[in-house]
């Protein structure tokens, strides 16, 4: 009968050690479910809330504020005399808010040349050497070219000038 004792406690420590692995297991798998839980909820939190619909809608927002660009051709304008003979070689692109107002600076294209070379012959070499003589040559031509051109109304509205050749020579 000792035998028979032996093997019942056997049996019942065989089945208690499956027991309290299979809660180990239980835990280890409610802990990682948590974690993972946790974890999504964090970076949702943490990029704002935005689910797809979201990333589409400020992908819109970019595309709706892309720049439109107008190119300018190139031209030479003569500068004012300092030393003799002086020339600008200039070839720009505008850059404006959108379509509308590209369509509307090529309607008037030669109205727009001539206020750039009224602002630009207006000019002396030494003045456009610098870069900060750049800069307010560009505050003026925003300005210029910002003016109605049919006399009456609101006249384009120019973002930025960007300076795609810009050579000075003198003679």
């Amino acid at each position: 009968m000792a035998t028979k004792g032996k093997a019942p406690a056997k049996g019942a420590e065989a089945d208690a050690a499956p027991a309290k692995s299979s809660k180990k297991m239980l835990f280890i798998i409610v802990g990682v479910v948590l974690v993972l839980v946790i974890g999504g909820a964090a970076a949702f939190f943490m990029m704002g809330g935005k689910g797809k619909k979201g990333d589409d809608h400020a992908e819109e927002k970019v595309e709706a504020k892309a720049p439109t660009f107008v190119v300018i051709e190139p031209f030479v304008v003569n500068l004012q005399q300092e030393t003799g003979d002086q020339y600008l070689q200039v070839a720009m692109t505008l850059q404006v808010p959108d379509g509308q107002t590209a369509e509307a600076l090529k309607l008037y294209m030669p109205q727009v040349r001539s206020r750039l070379l009224m602002v630009l012959s207006s000019k002396k070499a030494s003045e456009l050497l610098t870069s900060e003589g750049k800069r307010r040559l560009t505050d003026e031509i925003i300005d210029q070219l910002g003016e109605p051109f049919s006399g009456k109304g609101k006249g384009p509205q120019i973002t930025d000038v960007f300076y795609t050749s810009f050579v000075i020579q003198q003679q």
